[in-house]
């Protein structure tokens, strides 16, 4: 059932026109996706950047980047199906380079979402996955006179970890006289 018109003095009756429905511009669709983009990778840089380790950092920059770390799985996610909402927005209403540059916009959004799933901090610091012990005899091939160690003793038995070859791994697991060590500086 249409609305129609009182009839007016032609007695015609034609239909109300409405205001037109309101269409999302495709600029502001492109503009929540960039921003959406730029949401989501910081979720994942901030905290990546303040955690970054031989920087002097503050108790509650630490807190901050650990809230963001522990929100950024989720929310990275929450923000690739947005971003995929408006890129689908833009890819009906616009051109080759409009749909080019939307599916570009869900690169870094796509990244985010995995890099906060990852340990970075394992990619900056590999663990030594086979570690090897010599004896003190067999070690003095590779540790020199003036070469720092961390080292223990334990009910007797005695064990040393070179720090230079800590400084690249930073935690060696061991034991030493039957007691657990995770050897750390």
């Amino acid at each position: 059932m249409s609305i129609t018109a009182e009839p007016g003095p032609s007695g015609s009756g034609a239909p109300l026109a409405g205001p037109p429905p309101r269409r999302w511009p495709t600029a502001t669709a492109a503009v929540a996706l960039l921003a959406v983009a730029a949401v989501a990778v910081a979720l994942v840089w901030i905290p990546a950047w303040t955690m970054l380790p031989f920087r002097p950092q503050t108790a509650a920059a630490m807190s901050r980047a650990y809230a963001l770390r522990r929100a950024a799985p989720v929310a990275t996610l929450a923000a690739l199906a947005i971003g995929a909402a408006l890129a689908g927005r833009l890819w009906r209403s616009s051109r080759w380079i409009g749909r080019a540059l939307a599916m570009a916009a869900l690169l870094p959004l796509a990244a985010a979402a995995w890099v906060s799933r990852q340990n970075h901090f394992e990619w900056l610091f590999p663990p030594l996955h086979h570690p090897g012990y010599d004896s003190a005899a067999a070690a003095a091939s590779f540790v020199e006179p003036g070469d720092m160690v961390l080292a223990v003793e334990i009910r007797g038995e005695a064990a040393a970890y070179p720090v230079r070859q800590i400084a690249f791994h930073h935690v060696v697991e061991d034991v030493a006289g039957g007691t657990p060590l995770a050897v750390t500086y």
